[in-house]
């Protein structure tokens, strides 16, 4: 079993702390390319959650049987292994959607995230937190993913949501929501110079929560001395 404190540990580095986006900056050439508009953010990032969560949980499985000197090709058979059954899933149920994302499904395999999270994280330590730290990291990952999608979309075309239909069928056309009526659209915001400067304010803001906060804590702890007994 996992405990609370276990547990907060893991959420606030994978969401926060470490978080892979805007901290270790590690996978951003998907993060860049498909952060376009939210589906296809959202798509990549649960995509990427599933192959760390199950990577995780496969490389703590065997790290004890597994060479030292052969861990990393063994990892990668792994990873590639999920990444296939998400490639070809995402092919047969929602092949607009594969379309639209590409290559970038394939190119999780050679993600530094995943390979990152196992040989540093899953190889080291027990099934059930290495399963729980790649899943945070990867739903840190996918709300990064998720902001800077829903922000790049609504500046470049005023929607959210738009290309849902391609991952849950025509029938979902309507829950398009149009944020900004008759806006004609900023295109530099769905080209690659506008999903750097986004990700560039994003890590900014993270900074600036953090140093705020430890003014803060500061702050606090010197009123404290300052008290008298």
């Amino acid at each position: 079993m996992i405990s609370k404190e276990e547990f907060s540990t893991l959420a606030n580095n994978g969401l926060w702390k470490q978080n892979p986006g805007v901290v270790q900056l590690l996978g951003l050439c998907p993060l860049l390319a498909i952060s376009n508009n939210v589906v296809n953010a959202l798509s990549l990032g649960l995509a990427t959650v599933f192959v760390m969560a199950a990577s995780s949980l496969a490389v703590s499985g065997v790290r004890n049987f597994v060479p030292h000197e052969i861990r990393i090709p063994v990892f990668i058979l792994i990873i590639a292994a999920l990444v296939t059954i998400i490639d070809l899933a995402l092919n047969a149920f929602a092949h607009p959607l594969y379309l639209v994302l590409g290559i970038f499904i394939p190119l999780i395999t050679t993600n530094c995230i995943v390979l990152a999270r196992a040989d540093a994280y899953a190889s080291k330590n027990h099934p059930l937190h290495s399963t729980l730290d790649g899943a945070l990291m990867g739903i840190g990952l996918t709300l990064v993913l998720v902001i800077l999608g829903g922000a790049r979309e609504i500046a470049g075309q005023g929607t959210l949501l738009s290309g849902i239909d391609l991952a849950l069928g025509p029938a979902t056309k309507d829950w398009v929501i149009t944020v900004l009526p008759d806006y004609k659209g900023f295109l530099l915001a769905i080209l690659p110079p506008g999903a750097f400067i986004g990700l560039g304010l994003l890590i900014a803001g993270r900074n600036w929560i953090d140093q705020r906060a430890q003014r803060r804590a500061q702050q606090a702890a010197r009123t404290a001395v300052a008290q008298p007994a």
